[in-house]
């Protein structure tokens, strides 16, 4: 927290002589009515050196330098003299003084502080001693230099406390109170009492040291600001007596930083790729500053409904501070939006809504988060619109819990400039949601199920990266060409958007083309060199790798002539024995890099029981991994599901990769294992 500056003006009725300078030159900015009584009138704007002429001034002025170079007070108790004009006995008025150094609207500065003792002066008794009551007072303002803000106070060592310079009663509305019970507390924010009062307990336990502690005070308004309270210790004989301490209002101070550290943490929201990471970030911006628990509830449109007035929302995100009860999981529910919150849509402004705790109004949120609410306590909901070029996609509703009071117009006006500041990542996030969505629907409607091949099982998946904001170019095919043999194709397009699906969708379409047109010499090599030329020739694509292969009965099994373009190995499970891959010595260039360059075809024998795996590299490549290790891993998540049913087999390998960033295609191939010898009849009664 930083530091209070002093404001000068609340000792305008003391009755200590108070002087404020600023700067070096020790230009006298404030003296109140105590000081011009004892000095006279020195007017203001004018530095200390010209107001000061008298004998003997030397060594105050000297105290102001020292004061304000190395910030140690100085404290003068032997009586000085000055002269005045006043109708004194000897033309003369003694004092004490001290110099303490302090910040003020005015910058850098020396607070001076004087007591009278002209009185004690005088008295022959009192001739060598100050009055103690006197010293006591200037100890008192000393320390005051330090905590002095607006609202000034003193704690005796018994807790009984005295209001110095008021406004409490102005500040809260109620009566100063003289020690701090429990109607003392009722004022404090629920949520700041305990650490108020810890901190309190620790500063004055032990060796006493300096309060300092900013918390929340109910005001006449009804509403809640920010104040902050420092107090000093006064020691006498190695003994604590009494504190001195001060109070300021800090709100502006606390709402404008808070404003400055939020609206620069909603930049944050545009690292987010998914809807819901957005989403989510948006809700812990205000939470815990600004609200107990955040919920966000994307709106689905009326076009999902059968009513025209009916809207629909889907918890997309939520957040709560600790200390509340764990928040339910987020399952894509949906519910309709009940009066309120439809209010909120259509009229694009806030609603706050109150009611007793554990009485949480029906038709508000969905019934599994009303539950929630009833067990943190909520007693208000703030549903506040998102607003993205001009429709409001979504609603937040801002939850006050555990004694928490609903959030004052300052809190809402914050909570909407959060959420307008986040529109722009949002509607960054939702286009982004919106074009993966496109792409993943022509994905999924290329990517069609393999057909049923007589003495073979296939089986073949997709699954879009997990942490991607776009989906990629990975695809798989499988087709039956005219004489009775099978195509498979495994392949992946650079890029994650949608063009990198639309080329997807253009090189599939053109492969299965070529392929199914081959004449009886037309091998995989062959085809993959005419999809190079074509594509290269239209322009298609920039950078793509595939495998393409051809499977023909062969006896038991199955005759296997495959062509790879840059993609990782084929993987063959023998029906017995390890996984291997299907590695070449000539490994042929990606697609679209260089055309002329020859392709070669590669033969191998699928067994009875066999199967043959091709997949992406998103299945085996995880970042800052080498590549080894990720095909290492595939080839020992396949032994471990050896014996799985092929679409069993095809879940775990997808559940065994352990980042899955990137999308995944593979299409897996099985030739059918030979038949169970027939158990052996009875024997023929001979």
């Amino acid at each position: 927290m930083a530091e209070p500056q002093l404001t000068p003006e609340v000792f305008d009725r003391a009755i200590v002589a108070i002087a404020l300078t600023a700067g070096p030159d020790h230009i006298l900015v404030y003296r109140n009515d105590a000081f011009r009584d004892l000095f006279g009138p020195r007017p203001t704007g004018r530095p200390m050196r010209e107001l000061f002429t008298e004998p003997g001034v030397n060594r105050f002025l000297e105290s102001l330098d020292l004061v304000l170079a190395d910030g140690t007070a100085r404290q003068v108790t032997t009586p000085r003299t000055v002269e005045t004009s006043h109708d004194d006995p000897d033309g003369h008025r003694h004092f004490v003084y001290s110099c303490s150094p302090v910040s003020s609207r005015f910058g850098p500065g020396v607070l001076v502080s004087a007591i009278d003792t002209t009185a004690e002066v005088h008295s022959a008794h009192q001739a060598e001693q100050l009055s103690t009551e006197r010293l006591h007072a200037l100890q008192r303002y000393e320390a005051l230099m330090s905590a002095v803000s607006q609202l000034v106070w003193l704690t005796r060592a018994d807790g009984s406390m005295v209001e110095l310079v008021p406004g409490w009663e102005e500040l809260t509305g109620h009566p100063w109170r003289e020690t701090m019970d429990e109607e003392w507390f009722e004022l404090i924010h629920p949520q700041d009492r305990d650490a108020l009062a810890r901190r309190w307990l620790e500063a004055a336990e032990g060796e006493p040291s300096m309060f300092e502690h900013s918390f929340r005070v109910r005001t006449v308004g009804g509403e809640y600001r920010h104040i902050a309270a420092r107090a000093v210790p006064i020691v006498r004989d190695g003994r604590l007596v009494e504190w001195i301490g001060a109070t300021s209002d800090i709100e502006d101070r606390w709402r404008n930083r808070l404003r400055e550290r939020l609206l620069a943490r909603a930049v944050a929201v545009t690292e987010a790729t998914r809807a819901e990471d957005a989403f989510a970030a948006v809700a812990e911006l205000v939470v815990p500053d600004l609200t107990d628990a955040c919920t966000v509830f994307l709106l689905s449109g009326r076009e999902h409904s059968s009513q025209p007035d009916e809207i629909r929302g889907i918890r997309i995100a939520s957040i709560a501070r600790p200390g509340l009860p764990p928040l339910p999981g987020l399952r894509q529910q949906t519910f309709v939006l009940g009066p309120a919150a439809r209010r909120v849509v259509a009229d694009r402004t806030p609603v706050v809504l109150t009611f007793p705790a554990d009485r949480v109004p029906p038709g508000l949120v969905p019934a599994e988060s009303s539950r929630w609410l009833a067990r943190a306590g909520a007693t208000s909901l703030t549903l506040l619109p998102i607003v993205i070029d001009g429709a409001t996609v979504a609603l937040a509703a801002a939850a006050g819990c555990d004694g928490t009071p609903p959030p004052g117009r300052a809190d809402i006006e914050l909570l909407q400039e959060v959420l307008q500041r986040a529109q722009a990542p949002l509607r960054q996030t939702l286009e982004l949601q919106r074009t993966r969505h496109a792409a993943l629907v022509l994905q999924r409607a290329l990517l069609t199920a393999p057909p049923t091949v007589p003495g073979a099982e296939l089986a073949a998946r997709y699954q879009p990266g997990n942490r991607a904001a776009e989906v990629g170019g990975d695809w798989y095919d499988a087709f039956v060409l005219p004489d009775d043999s099978l195509a498979l194709t495994i392949g992946d397009v650079a890029g994650h958007d949608l063009t990198a699906a639309t080329t997807m969708g253009q090189l599939r379409s053109m492969l299965r083309s070529i392929a199914y047109n081959r004449t009886h010499l037309h091998t995989p090599a062959y085809a993959l060199a005419e999809l190079d030329t074509a594509a290269d020739g239209l322009g298609v694509a920039a950078f793509a790798t595939a495998i393409h292969l051809h499977l023909a009965r062969a006896g038991s099994g199955w005759q296997a002539a495959w062509s790879n373009a840059g993609h990782p190995p084929p993987l063959l499970v023998p029906a017995e024995g390890p996984a291997r891959f299907l590695t070449t010595d000539e490994a042929d260039l990606p697609l679209c890099v260089a055309p002329a360059e020859a392709r070669h075809t590669h033969d191998t024998l699928i067994e009875a029981g066999d199967t043959l795996l091709l997949y992406t590299d998103g299945l085996v490549e995880v970042p800052g991994e080498n590549l080894a290790t990720g095909l290492a891993r595939l080839a020992d998540a396949v032994d471990e599901g050896h014996g799985l049913p092929l679409a069993a087999l095809c879940d775990h390998l997808l559940a065994e990769v352990p980042d899955a960033r990137d999308d995944i295609a593979l299409i897996a191939f099985r030739a059918d294992p030979p038949p169970s010898p027939a158990a052996p009849g009875p024997p023929h009664p001979g």
